[in-house]
């Protein structure tokens, strides 16, 4: 495979070029280091079949270019995070469509297979146990600043299946569940990475909100080769795949559980979502996959718990020289 993955600086991405370049792949990494970082890349930096090129999806000149040399594309470039979407929603919404629509016609003009990365915020407010790739959408106000994710993803995902049906591109949409891990940074609003920051400095854990939300999280390391095999799939190509855990926990045992494994003597405190986010933020009770698709086509089964979730993050922050960084 000769492979271009777009926001490969980031916390996923790293950890797919590293996962492809380990078997015997070549790729290149797209990034505008926005919200990735080039310390993410530093253990393959000299690697042979490596190559970094700085820039973004935006820049459809450059997209077309790389994608006439690979035959793969791994789209993860994205704004990504509560607070990103927040502060910076039409910028956000903008990367989030128009990149997605660079790498798609590129793809197409180039005879490339594509990966799209999508999320679990396209099925919104549906609470239901067990989501499925076919389960309706349940979203709130396009006026609410916390939708608007969930609408540029939803556009991202009838863009790909319409080049997919109308132009015969070989694309498959992954719908990502909460990935979570080493190099995953808290200061975009990511909940693990921000409790474990905050617990082994000593300072309060923040939940927004009344902490009853659940969640499941899904280690990188569990996703990433998942992500290498529906790509190579060829019956994934025109489905969506949902890809996570089905390991329930609340917000509020979540902050509990991270206390425990840091020893921390960490307080507990709850904010408000308009004090903590800022207006036009709505939560949802509970997200939970259903990755029966996933686990049919590839075989795809979880391995790591939350409390091996946890382990790695907390391992990684603290290590010598390495000062938490601490997001309220």
């Amino acid at each position: 495979m000769h492979a271009l993955i777009t926001g490969g600086a980031g916390f996923i991405g790293s950890h797919l070029a590293e996962h492809l370049l380990s078997a015997g792949n070549q790729v290149v990494v797209l990034d505008d280091l926005s919200t990735g970082s080039a310390e993410n890349l530093s253990s393959i930096n000299d690697h042979p079949h490596f190559r970094y090129v700085p820039g973004s999806v935006l820049d459809e000149a450059l997209v077309d270019t790389l994608a006439s040399e690979v035959d793969t594309i791994f789209h993860l470039a994205a704004a990504v995070g509560s607070f990103v979407i927040r502060d910076r929603t039409l910028q956000s919404l903008r990367t989030n469509i128009h990149g997605t629509e660079n790498v798609l016609a590129a793809a197409h003009r180039h005879h490339a297979g594509v990966l799209i990365a999508s999320s679990s915020e396209i099925y919104g407010k549906n609470t239901k146990v067990g989501l499925c790739e076919d389960d309706d959408r349940v979203v709130g106000s396009p006026l609410l600043h916390r939708w608007s994710y969930s609408e540029a993803k939803a556009v991202d995902e009838s863009l790909t299946h319409a080049y997919g049906t109308e132009l015969g591109l070989q694309a498959v949409i992954v719908r990502l569940f909460n990935t979570v891990g080493p190099r995953q940074s808290g200061r975009y609003g990511m909940v693990i990475p921000r409790f474990v920051a905050q617990a082994l400095a000593g300072a309060p854990l923040t939940i927004f909100g009344t902490g009853t939300q659940v969640r499941c999280f899904c280690h990188v390391h569990d996703v990433v080769p998942a992500l290498a095999a529906l790509v190579a799939h060829q019956p994934a190509y025109g489905s969506a795949v949902n890809l996570g855990s089905c390991e329930q926990v609340s917000i509020a045992d979540l902050a509990l559980r991270v206390l425990a494994l840091t020893g921390s003597a960490s307080d507990i405190i709850h904010v408000p979502y308009e004090l903590g986010i800022g207006p036009g933020y709505e939560d949802l009770q509970r997200r939970v996959p259903d990755c029966t698709r996933a686990r049919e086509m590839i075989g795809f089964r979880p391995l790591r718990t939350l409390d091996d979730i946890l382990r790695s993050v907390i391992a990684e922050q603290s290590q010598p020289g390495l000062a938490p960084t601490v997001v309220i």
